[in-house]
């Protein structure tokens, strides 16, 4: 049986950068309360003539230059939106296509919101125990910013746009050591844009296909489960708190973030924060953030990591691995 150990990091962020000042003129909300409540200061957002493939292909190209392959040796695409650029084709094999990769590799999205990376690190992890992969790419990319109503204080001030991505190659030990996923569908009405090709279609014609969410319900679900999951996979992996050298949460709220490291035992200069300056980017959060700390040194080669993240669905997971 293979393992899949991670060779490569990459991301991307679009060039405009929306600050809270700049939403105070346009909701009812201040900076303090943002800050407070979420600990976001800014986040990014993808020009109009950008694609979720788009800002895909940019953190893949940096995560293949870092791995050290090219498009060719890629056998197998994840990518992980809530926001494609089209019904179909998947983002995966716009993703492919752009990458100029014709080798008849699998290409395909997983839909998880913003479990999305968690999920699509599962499932590539799978092909390699099985033999159907040797080189993988796996990519969280979201415009997310395009299914924003931004009258609506209680979710335009949360959410950015961007991309992170990883390589993974075929290993003789593991990289990825562990992975956990779950889902609640029952509280779906909680986290969701209530629209789509066979139910509402007719909000995604009127422009109306926005993101709904009931934020202190979700909150305290959130902290829950993902206190719960670090738990469950120390347990089921027979580790301890003190052999994890880092954690790498979904970046959605401050509060939660500080929340799971407290159940972990991990002070924050082990946990590696973006939510402040990228907002919530969704699936593609967590590559963002790891991508951050690879490159600028903190997360080193042998380091033990914990990936994990909640969304709509409600789904959420975790991945424990070995860089």
């Amino acid at each position: 049986m293979a393992y899949a150990r991670i060779a490569g990091t990459g991301s991307y962020l679009p060039g405009r950068v929306l600050t809270n000042a700049e939403l105070e003129k346009m909701v009812d909300t201040t900076d303090e309360w943002i800050v407070s409540r979420t600990g976001i200061r800014e986040r990014r957002v993808a020009a109009d003539d950008e694609v979720t493939s788009e800002l895909a292909e940019k953190a893949a190209r940096q995560a293949l230059a870092m791995a050290g392959v090219g498009p060719s040796d890629i056998d197998l695409i994840v990518v992980a939106t809530t926001t494609p650029d089209q019904v179909f084709p998947s983002v995966g094999c716009l993703l492919q296509n752009r990458l100029g990769i014709h080798n008849g590799g699998a290409a395909f999205d997983v839909q998880a919101a913003c479990a999305g990376f968690v999920y699509a690190i599962d499932v590539a992890n799978r092909y390699f125990h099985t033999d159907g992969a040797q080189c993988a790419l796996v990519v969280g990319a979201e415009t997310f910013t395009r299914i924003i109503d931004w009258d609506d204080r209680n979710t335009c001030i949360l959410f950015g746009d961007g991309a992170g991505a990883v390589v993974l190659q075929a290993a003789n030990e593991p990289g990825i050591i562990a992975t956990h996923l779950h889902a609640d569908g029952k509280y779906h009405e909680l986290l969701n844009v209530p629209a789509g090709v066979s139910a509402n279609y007719a909000q995604i014609l009127e422009g109306e296909a926005y993101t709904r969410m009931q934020g202190s319900e979700v909150f305290k679900w959130a902290v829950k489960a993902l206190g719960d999951i670090v738990v469950e996979t120390l347990e089921q992996s027979g580790y301890g708190k003190e052999d994890i050298d880092w954690l790498v949460p979904h970046q959605a709220n401050i509060r939660i973030i500080r929340a799971t490291a407290k159940k972990l035992g991990l002070g924050m200069d082990q946990v590696v924060v973006t939510v402040d300056r990228h907002g919530n980017t969704s699936a593609a959060s967590i590559p963002l953030a790891l991508d951050e700390a690879v490159r600028d040194g903190r997360i080193q080669r042998g380091h033990k990591i914990i990936l994990e993240g909640f969304g709509g669905g409600f789904a959420w997971g975790s991945v424990l691995l070995a860089f």
